[in-house]
C-alpha cells in the first residue's frame, strides 16, 4: 500500500477502528471507494486466560460510511473467529466489551454499532 494512502486513512475510517483491524485492500470504482478491513488476530480480552486458534474470518459486512467529495465510501469489514480450545466453541470478539470503560469517538461507536447488528453466523 502507497504511503501517502496510510496517511490518509485516519481521515476515512472511525478513529480506533485500526486498533482492532487492518486495511487490507482499497479500490475505487463507479460505486465509489471500497474500504477493505480484517479483524486482527488478537486475543479478545474476555478470553485472555483461553487458549484460543484463530479459524478464519465470518462473511464480509459491507457498511456505507460519510460520502467523500460526493463519493459513496463503503467499508467491507471481516470479522474473525476463533477456536476456544478449552470448551470446543467458536468464540469471537463481544463488541459491547471493547465499548464498556473506555473513551471512544462517536464515529467508532457508530461503527461497533453497525457491525454488532450483524450475528456472528
Amino acid at each position: 500500500m502507497h504511503e501517502s494512502f496510510k496517511a490518509l486513512l485516519p481521515l476515512i475510517i472511525p478513529e480506533g477502528v485500526s486498533d482492532y483491524f487492518q486495511l487490507t485492500d482499497h479500490k475505487k470504482d463507479t460505486s465509489g471507494i471500497h474500504i477493505y478491513l480484517e479483524e486482527i488476530n488478537s486475543t479478545p480480552v474476555e478470553y485472555k486466560t483461553s487458549k484460543l486458534l484463530s479459524k478464519g474470518f465470518f462473511d464480509e459486512v459491507i457498511l456505507q460510511d460519510f460520502p467523500i467529495r460526493g463519493q459513496e465510501v463503503y467499508l467491507h469489514v471481516k470479522r474473525r473467529r476463533w477456536w476456544n480450545l478449552d470448551t470446543g466453541k467458536v468464540v469471537h470478539r463481544d463488541w459491547r466489551v471493547v465499548a464498556t470503560g473506555t473513551r471512544i469517538t462517536s464515529d467508532f461507536a457508530a461503527f461497533l454499532k453497525a457491525i454488532s447488528r450483524y450475528p456472528a453466523a
